[in-house]
């Protein structure tokens, strides 16, 4: 039992930490908390399933072709919808909370639109599901393969960040926005492909939990609500701290199912998260104020 919920955990905790990935950058570098983080996720996996339906195309294969459409929707949303908000707020704290109103707005939006194009039945589809023996415990195919994007996803971006001088502008715009200007950084620019990046990220993660998890046009929320759990616990703007959140959250909500109730998973989750506010404000792996 215990092997069957450590692998398990694991690869759950995969996906869990390939959604959050996306919102740790675009609230860590951006400052922008993207309610409708969620609802772009979804849109990703809703048109990855209708290609496949339709077309007959791979998920695997429209990866690319996903990450850079989702890259492109977030340069837009900066563009049009967030950029006014940065230059209303300016040095007034006020961007947190009118990103919030805004993309709370923008989460109906486009729940709505998700509604009337694809309806409120679940979806799913049945791609690369053969299970694999992995120690003695039967995985999905298509469950490792999520895992593994989330893997080389979260290397690279951790390796990215740490590695190039790209990585270096974008952690001091997280670390230090007002300061930024001094050294020449472009604040808004380095803003707009973190915002970018993190959409491509959750279209990514769309993509990935359209080969095997069943989902609804009012399922956004509940990505958003995980992926913002995860950020915080992790440390805002830390990728390796969402990463390990991620995991960790896979692994207490698989022990919980397997040991105790399933229907106490949510339960589970949000409890951890309130300790955390509660015992280290700023995430498990944020450094202490």
């Amino acid at each position: 039992m215990l092997t069957t919920t450590l692998i398990l955990g694991l690869v759950l905790g995969g996906t869990y930490a390939l959604l959050a990935l996306g919102l740790t950058l675009q609230y860590g570098i951006a400052r922008i908390m993207n309610l409708a983080y969620g609802e772009l996720t979804l849109v990703s996996a809703f048109v990855v399933v209708a290609l496949f339906q339709n077309l007959g195309i791979s998920p695997l294969l429209m990866l690319p072709a996903v990450a850079l459409c989702g890259y492109g929707v977030g340069w837009l949303l900066y563009q049009v919808m967030m950029r006014p908000l940065v230059k209303r707020s300016g040095s007034s704290g006020r961007l947190e909370v009118d990103s919030i109103l805004a993309t709370f707005g923008l989460l109906f939006l486009i729940q709505g639109i998700l509604l009337v194009v694809f309806g409120a039945n679940f979806t799913s589809i049945s791609y690369l599901d053969q299970g694999v023996n992995i120690l003695g415990v039967s995985v999905a195919l298509n469950r490792l393969i999520a895992f593994a994007i989330c893997v080389a996803a979260g290397a690279a971006l951790v390796l990215a960040l740490k590695k190039t001088k790209w990585g270096l502008v974008m952690r001091a715009v997280a670390l230090a926005p007002g300061s930024a200007p001094l050294v020449g950084i472009d604040v808004n620019r380095i803003a707009r492909q973190g915002f970018a990046l993190g959409s491509a990220l959750a279209a990514t993660a769309g993509a990935s939990i359209s080969m095997y998890q069943t989902f609804s046009a009012t399922d956004g929320v509940v990505f958003t609500m995980k992926a913002l759990v995860i950020v915080i616990m992790g440390g805002v703007g830390n990728v390796p701290g969402a990463l390990a959140a991620g995991f960790g959250l896979g692994l207490l909500e698989t022990f919980v199912a397997t040991a105790i109730d399933p229907g106490l998973t949510l339960a589970a989750t949000f409890a951890i998260f309130l300790l955390v506010l509660l015992w280290r404000p700023q995430g498990l792996f944020g450094a202490r104020s």
